[in-house]
């Protein structure tokens, strides 16, 4: 690994130009917080627009955000924890440790009347399977067989955080391809299952503490609740529609692949642990060749593919850099070369439904955080500041090249 200095006076105004169009845009967002890191602290953080559409109130560098799937790096680290431990074997079967997920069989298309016709697996699901998408497991506005069974035979939503949200069939044998889905919130089980506690409490103590993220959670505090920003819907000719929405507060599972709150400045915490091969603010959170252990790629032939938007309230077609190819680590995605943004091959990132992106260069000891509250996923005036916040990081890097 590398050490590099920004230019900060620099990049902060490109920065802040970046967040000031992105709102005025037509269409825009309403609102937008943006941070980045070098390994020592926080290089640039930014806020533009409103918390939410309908009131007043800015927003700022302390606005709390549904992570949605930025959740998932955070159950993989506490995976990687009991790893280290010798209390997790990535490739023993997951039903050693938690029983019911070896119950769930292979669905071979819908019979006659509509119902699924199932099958047994041909081999067992690992957690590294689950760390890595390739289990068989699925998300309802990703994949159309997902979808059926929620409009047809009532299967909850993920969102619902039940346990009967996560009784998925596979879609295919573990193993065989890599598919987006529920995979990490049964990792989350599988860790609850070895630890004997609720997976936020293995959070707060095990990585939180450690890393001094004093405002993400599973539930909102009645201070982070003043803070949190509203969510929105892109309308089909372009505008922004308020739309109810809150994760649920008491849930029956602590969902591990979407299901935390917090703020970007805890999450710049959180990219610096990675950074920083495993040393937290506080305290070691991982052990520096544990890190450079999931950094790794650990597909085996498997290619990450394209998300199909589904559902479009939810989601439209989306991938990152298209044509570049890409793996995935635990559990991150990996750009396997250079990306348009300068972003370089194997850096570290992923991002959240509701318009949230991060990633973490360990070669060149940067990272950062993008985040708005927008639906559906993908959405171009989101994902474009995105990727002109990214761009202009690595402009300064090297000296406005």
């Amino acid at each position: 690994m590398t050490s590099s200095t920004i230019p900060a006076t620099a990049f902060a105004t490109a920065a802040d130009t970046i967040l000031r169009d992105t709102v005025a845009a037509e269409p825009g967002v309403s609102g937008v917080v943006a941070m980045a890191t070098d390994r020592q602290g926080t290089i640039y953080e930014g806020a533009a627009g409103a918390r939410t559409l309908d009131a007043d109130d800015p927003m700022t560098t302390d606005t709390v955000f549904a992570l949605f799937s930025t959740t998932k790096a955070v159950t993989g680290t506490a995976a990687l924890q009991l790893v280290e431990e010798g209390r997790l074997d990535l490739d023993a079967p997951a039903r050693t440790y938690l029983p019911e997920i070896g119950r769930l069989q292979v669905i071979d298309g819908f019979g006659g009347d509509g119902a699924p016709r199932l099958r047994a697996p041909k081999r067992d699901i690992t957690t590294r399977m689950l760390l890595t998408h390739t289990a068989g497991l699925g998300y309802d506005f990703f994949n159309e067989t997902y979808a059926r069974l929620a409009a047809e035979r009532g299967q909850p939503s993920v969102i619902t955080a039940t346990r009967a949200a996560l009784a998925t069939p596979l879609l295919f044998d573990p193993g065989e391809r890599w598919e987006y889905g529920s995979n990490i919130d049964w990792c989350g089980q599988v860790v609850e299952a070895i630890t004997g506690e609720r997976l936020g409490e293995v959070f707060r103590a095990r990585i939180f503490e450690p890393l001094g993220m004093r405002d993400t959670a599973f539930g909102l505090s009645d201070a982070m609740r003043a803070r949190v920003a509203g969510m929105q819907a892109r309308q089909a000719d372009g505008p922004l529609a308020a739309m109810p929405f809150e994760l649920p507060q008491d849930p029956e599972i602590h969902m591990g692949g979407h299901g935390l709150y917090g703020t970007v400045g805890d999450y710049m915490r959180f990219i610096r642990m990675w950074l920083n091969d495993g040393q937290g603010e506080g305290g070691r959170v991982l052990k520096p060749e544990t890190i450079r252990m999931a950094a790794q790629n650990h597909l085996d032939g498997q290619r990450v593919t394209m998300l199909p938007g589904v559902i479009p309230a939810l989601s439209n077609d989306a991938e990152f850099f298209p044509g570049l190819p890409k793996s995935w680590g635990l559990t991150f995605m990996i750009n396997d070369a250079e990306a348009p943004t300068g972003r370089p091959a194997g850096a570290l990132g992923w991002a959240g439904l509701a318009n949230l992106f991060y990633w973490i260069d360990r070669d060149n000891g940067v990272g950062g955080f993008w985040a708005t509250q927008i639906l559906p996923f993908g959405d171009p005036a989101s994902f474009g500041g995105y990727l002109a916040f990214e761009t202009a990081l690595y402009r300064a890097l090297h000296g406005g090249a």
